[in-house]
């Protein structure tokens, strides 16, 4: 594949001029200018970086860029906006779900590849889905309580806050 090369990021098409194996990663960081999805590891096992690619939560640290032309890919950027949150956004900031929140955009990315696929996951089922995503500050509770109640909300259930 040559440079340039288009990607298809956040319903939007992007014409980048990097090498096809630069990781996706640097491509949205660095050529998009979409910040929110962030370099933890670099080996695909803290999952700061995800992003879904078609729908599938996948790690864009190690995931050459110019293997995704055509694909679709979502960020954290891509899921609502300040005056529009998505309902895993508003529940997240609702239960105080991030202490330090490097490890939110990946959680929420994840979750949403979750929710998508299972509109009423059991917490058993949350946990193993954000298995690849690690927390160091331990809001894991708060995490679950969060998927739980946007799970509900995406439902059209009313919800108090609590599972």
């Amino acid at each position: 594949m040559d440079r340039p090369f288009t990607l298809i990021v956040n319903g939007s098409a992007y014409r980048v001029d990097a090498e096809p194996a630069t990781p996706l990663l640097d491509v949205l960081r660095n050529h998009l200018g979409l910040k929110g999805s962030r370099y933890g590891c670099g080996l695909e096992q803290c999952g700061a970086c995800m992003v879904l690619v078609d729908g599938e939560a996948t790690y864009s640290c190690s995931r050459e860029a110019g293997t995704l032309v055509g694909r679709s890919i979502l960020t954290v950027e891509g899921l609502g906006t300040p005056a529009s949150l998505h309902p895993l956004q508003q529940a997240f900031l609702e239960e105080q779900a991030g202490q330090c929140g490097y490890c939110l955009s990946g959680m929420l990315v994840s979750a949403k590849a979750l929710l998508d696929r299972n509109a009423d996951p059991t917490r058993a089922e949350i946990a193993a889905a954000l298995d690849p995503n690690l927390c160091r500050c331990g809001s894991h509770p708060r995490i679950l309580r969060a998927v739980l109640r946007a799970a509900a909300r995406l439902r059209g259930e009313a919800d108090d806050g609590r599972p």
